[in-house]
């Protein structure tokens, strides 16, 4: 299938590695060009540069308040166009409710939340007919995880946000979508089995759980991820996701 990439622009945050990461990869494999980003600078340099000449990196926070204009200017600079933009951010601080600091609460709603509000505000206003909003979201949004109460608390909060911005946005041909991972094998999923004391033993109980009784790869998430942006997916809209390998079980 031709997923109609070829030459169209796309921001992805959160692209160093993982899942954002992932998705870069597959749009550029299409044809896309993109606009990388991260904090670390360095990192987002060389994720670009392993990524191919049609990869542009930029270092950014997705809670400072001039990033999102900052992106959106510099792929029309570079590029002459944005058709899209997938917002990811790493995962908050895990935690049950009585070990979260407010600290810790604050630093998610400004990257998780607000900073992705924004961002798809800006995107908005950037986008024409065809463009399209995805969210990085979480299993999170249908169920709690357990020890992830920070994550459990702004995730469906996004999602809500992300179905309005569909019901908006859709009378200008724009699209909004939200593809929320399971237990994809990245260095995040990781460190979360790791916190058990023993990974191996939380990870194959994890797959117990899992009717495909495996992890995705992030490849597996990036393929989906790169459909939802794409042209091929163009009646595709206000929908969440799961990729997950079957481990909701609801409708």
């Amino acid at each position: 299938m031709d997923l109609g990439l070829k030459e169209r622009v796309y921001i992805v945050t959160g692209a160093t590695r993982g899942l954002g990461n992932a998705t870069a990869r597959e749009l550029v494999a299409d044809g896309a060009k993109v606009i990388i980003t991260g904090r670390d600078e360095k990192r987002v340099e060389a994720a670009a540069a392993e990524l191919g000449p049609d990869v542009v990196g930029l270092a950014a926070d997705n809670a400072e308040p001039v990033a999102a204009q900052r992106l959106v200017d510099a792929a029309h600079e570079r590029f002459g166009r944005l058709d899209g933009i997938l917002i990811s951010v790493g995962g908050p601080a895990p935690g049950l409710v009585a070990d979260n600091t407010d600290e810790q609460w604050q630093s998610a709603f400004d990257s998780v939340f607000l900073g992705a509000v924004r961002l798809a505000r800006t995107a908005a206003a950037a986008l024409g007919e065809g463009g399209v909003i995805g969210f990085v979201l979480s299993g999170s949004v249908h169920e709690p995880i357990a020890g992830l109460t920070i994550s459990n608390g702004l995730r469906p909060g996004l999602a809500g946000f992300a179905k309005s911005l569909a019901d908006e946005l859709g009378p200008r041909g724009i699209r909004v979508v939200g593809v929320l991972p399971a237990r994809i094998d990245t260095d995040r999923v990781r460190e979360l089995d790791a916190l058990s004391g023993d990974a191996e033993a939380s990870r194959a109980a994890a797959e117990a759980r899992i009717p495909l009784r495996r992890y995705g790869t992030p490849e597996e998430f990036g393929r989906t991820a790169a459909f939802l942006l794409s042209p091929a997916a163009s009646y595709l809209t206000g929908i969440m996701v799961p990729v997950d390998g079957g481990v909701r079980h609801g409708f």
